[in-house]
């Protein structure tokens, strides 16, 4: 049977791990390294399909099988044609696993924890565990509790409070509704202030969901023909772990890895160094949930495929676009005053379509008035930057300029 994902390179970077691709998908090829726009709930919010090909130009966009589950249902992606046919977009397509949701819900919840670490490393055992223990009472108030166990997770919906469960074979089976090309192994994803002993315990606990992820692919044929599966390196900040958990996934029939977890800005080129000297050469990495100009310069130079972070258009609905200040990639508040009599182009080294035809000074008038077109035009400024500035690292690499 022909594998329905696979990945060629096409020229390597002389003394470094980069190198440029092409990841084949039924729906199409994506040319690595590209960044992956995030659709969560199956739209990129404030824009429509149509805006991502006309004006960002992205090949893929990812998707999140938690969210997606609860709404509007994954029978119900299913039942439309899956999620290509139901949000209208006949390009690449990737679900995550959920197991960023269980981090999120858990050992996170109520802390601002994110794929960053920030501040100390809390003293309560449980919270270094990355388990909130469940109680009847804290679910019904705020209904974003979860329980980590060995088969899986037990956690209530944040939209309405009821009680959910995910194991391997679940997450599995609902990728299968969704339809997206890629799928991603069930995981556990921890915090990176996480304890050292509780960080190899998840990791090891993600390689016999990723054995069951597989074996529960496996047995969906249709599926098996349409979809790829990547699994996901795990090991925390920990360097040692990083590299067990890389060869225990290089040893599984995954089409592709993703690199997860959490890590420190300082630990983040020596642990993706140290897991893509590992992985397979002929297999895509991806790294999960991590996307801004300085971490996709330094992931590809370390042998990244593929990238993504919901960062570009999260910041846009506050107001903060991306812009090139004499040759550094910074952010820029249009809230500030100054912008409000700037009449100058948004960036002025982009020439996306928002660049084109509006000024900072009417962003910053719609987003003080609260107009919802500044999110929509902050939104396509943003994914239109961080695409073609991902775009520009393929062409320097296949020019030998780097």
């Amino acid at each position: 049977m022909t594998q329905p994902v696979t990945f060629e390179v096409i020229k390597r970077v002389k003394n470094s791990l980069g190198r440029a691709g092409v990841i084949h998908t039924p729906h199409g090829d994506i040319e690595t390294p590209a960044f992956v726009v995030v659709g969560t709930k199956g739209t990129v919010k404030s824009l429509k399909p149509e805006d991502m090909d006309q004006y960002v130009g992205n090949q893929v966009a990812l998707a999140n099988t938690y969210h997606l589950f609860l709404q509007p249902g994954s029978e119900i992606v299913e039942d439309a044609g899956g999620l290509h046919k139901f949000m209208n977009w006949d390009k690449p397509t990737i679900t995550d696993s959920g197991g960023f949701q269980v981090f999120s819900l858990g050992a996170a919840f109520g802390k601002g924890v994110t794929k960053f670490a920030k501040g100390e490393v809390s003293e309560n055992p449980k919270e270094k565990a990355g388990i909130n223990v469940y109680s009847k009472k804290l679910a019904e108030d705020h209904g974003k509790l979860c329980v980590i166990d060995e088969d899986g997770v037990t956690f209530t919906s944040h939209i309405d409070g009821s009680m959910h469960r995910f194991t391997a074979e679940r997450s599995i089976e609902i990728q299968h509704q969704i339809g997206a090309d890629i799928i991603i192994a069930f995981d556990e994803c921890t915090s990176p202030t996480a304890e050292y002993n509780y960080q190899e315990e998840a990791m090891e606990r993600t390689h016999r969901w990723a054995k069951r992820s597989i074996l529960a692919h496996k047995q969906d044929y249709d599926a098996l023909k349409k979809q790829g599966i990547y699994g996901v390196v795990q090991g925390g900040r920990h360097l040692d772990l990083r590299k067990r958990s890389a060869k225990a996934l290089s040893d599984m029939e995954f089409d592709g890895f993703g690199i997860g977890g959490s890590f420190s800005k300082e630990d983040l080129g020596e642990s993706l160094k140290v897991v893509n000297e590992i992985l397979p050469e002929d297999k895509p990495r991806h790294l999960l949930g991590i996307g801004e100009p300085e971490d996709i310069m330094m992931g590809v130079n370390m042998g990244c495929d593929t990238f993504d972070c919901v960062a570009p258009t999260r910041i846009a609905r506050t107001g903060t676009i991306y812009s090139n200040i004499h040759g550094k990639d910074m952010r820029i508040n249009l809230l500030n005053s100054k912008y409000k009599t700037d009449f100058s182009k948004v960036d002025e080294g982009c020439d996306c379509y928002v660049c084109k035809h509006y000024t900072k000074a009417y962003l910053a008038h719609l987003f003080r008035s609260g107009e919802m077109l500044g999110a929509h035009l902050a939104s396509l400024h943003n994914l239109y930057y961080i695409v073609n500035f991902t775009k520009k690292l393929r062409e320097s690499i296949l020019l030998g300029e780097v």
